[in-house]
Parts: structure tokens; sequence; C-alpha cells
């Protein structure tokens, strides 16, 4: 089965990968691009990319409305992510999303959408594959260490902080972790935000810093032992293959899902 794809994004680094994918696989077909910023003056840069003529659009619904396609992929940032996927869902179009920092509002939204559409919509804070089991193996740990702090590392491009790969693996930790009060009862910060963020009593600490792409540390404490379960991409093309399995899934699945976790064996 082949598949016809409207690309928002394609224009950042994970967007180009995205690109160079698409073309090296004999079922996918990318028909349009999505470019809220540029439009045509991006018509060239792509077309490069892709190998063939594109249309690039400013306007996601106008987009919707004049090609024909069966999978809509974003890979912008959250304000235009969430124009994007609200409207190409409401079109009808199965979804597959990659930017993070939606509120969780605006995830009920889409997922109300979804629902009512009866189409599918794949939400991933992390395509890597690698990231996907190190939440999940958080999730098993928590159970057994419910003393626990997550460190955080992106570029310092990243808009959002933490990244939802941290709030999404402190979701997953919910799930098993008995809550509990960390360190000491009366400890302060002479300097706020020194111990991050609290996220149901566990400390995030985000760094952004040229250099990096995408890297969490999840650090379990415990009598005379610490478990790390630590996770690395260092190019963005280690996020293809999971960007790969949802869209090849994406058809499978009716109303959103949150985590590619659930398209997977795990």
């Amino acid at each position: 089965m082949s598949f016809n794809i409207i690309l928002a994004g394609s224009r950042g680094k994970m967007g180009s990968e995205a690109v160079k994918m698409i073309n090296k696989e004999p079922t996918f077909s990318l028909v349009a691009c999505i470019d809220h910023k540029n439009g045509p003056s991006t018509t060239q840069e792509v077309q490069e990319l892709a190998g063939k003529a594109l249309p690039v659009y400013t306007d996601a619904g106008r987009c919707f409305q004049e090609v024909e396609a069966d999978i809509f992929i974003d890979l912008t940032n959250p304000e235009a992510g969430y124009i994007n996927t609200k409207s190409a869902l409401t079109h009808g179009l199965r979804s597959v999303v990659g930017t993070s920092g939606f509120s969780n509002e605006e995830i009920n939204e889409l997922s109300n959408i979804a629902v009512e559409k009866a189409t599918g919509c794949i939400i991933a804070p992390n395509f890597a594959l690698g990231a996907v089991l190190m939440m999940q193996f958080s999730k098993m740990a928590a159970k057994y260490f419910p003393d626990v702090e997550i460190i955080e590392k992106h570029h310092d491009q990243k808009l959002d902080a933490p990244s939802g790969t941290a709030k999404k693996t402190v979701e997953l930790i919910q799930e098993t972790r008995k809550q509990k009060q960390q360190g000491h009862p009366d400890e302060v910060e002479t300097v706020a935000g020194a111990r991050g963020a609290n996220m149901d009593g566990i400390p995030v600490h985000s760094m952004r810093l040229p250099g990096m792409v995408a890297h969490q540390e999840v650090i379990f404490g415990s009598k005379s032992q610490l478990l790390t379960i630590k996770h690395d991409s260092f190019h963005r093309e280690s996020f293809m293959d999971g960007l790969k399995l949802a869209m090849n899934q994406v058809g499978q699945i009716e109303g959103l899902v949150y985590g590619l976790e659930h398209v997977m064996d795990v």
C-alpha cells in the first residue's frame, strides 16, 4: 500500500531528514509541504530535497482542500503544529505529529476531533525507538525506586522546557511510583529554580546548549545504589525509524494516541 504525504516543517533539521526518509521508501510519496512563513520562496529548496516539483502552501486549510493525501506529518513548533493538526483532523486526514509542547487542553481538543472524524492521530514526544524504551524501562524501575530525578538535554534552539519526552516520562513513572517526599523536608532553594521543575515531586532539570540534539537521563536512587537509564540521539536520523513506524501504523487506529509506545510491542 502506498501513501501520499503532506509535510509541515520540511525546512527544519528534523523535516529535512523526514524528506530524505520519505524519498527512500517506495511506498511513501511527498505531495505537498506547508510553510506558514515562507511559502513559495521555499519551493526550490524543498524540491531539491524531494527531487520533484512540489507545491508549498502557507495556508494549511487550503492545502488540505486542494491536495489529495493519506497522511499529514507535522514537525514544526507548538503554535503552528496545533493549528496544522487541528485543520488536518478536521479534514479527516490521518496525522503523525512530532511537535512537542502542546497543552493538555490542546491534546484533548485534538483527541475529540479525531474521535469525531473517526480518523487516527499519533502525537509522539520522541520518535527515537531507544527513547521510547528508555521511558518504558523508567516506568518499570519506578515501582521499586521511587526516588528519581530527570535530566533532559537539548539543543539551544528548542522552544519548550521541560521537553515533551521528560513530561511523558513523568506521566509513565506516575503509573507505578508510590508518591513520596524526596530529599530533606526542610530543603530550601537559596537560588530559585536550583532544584529544577517539580513535577509530581520529581525534579526535572533542563539543559539547552549548542552541540546537543536530544538526550535524557532518568536517575533512580536507593540505599547504596543508583540506577541510571539514559538515551542519546546524536543525529536526527535517529528519529526516522520511529516516524516511519508511526506513518505505517496511523491507518490502523481511530482517535488520538500520545506516545509511540502505543504502536510498539512493548
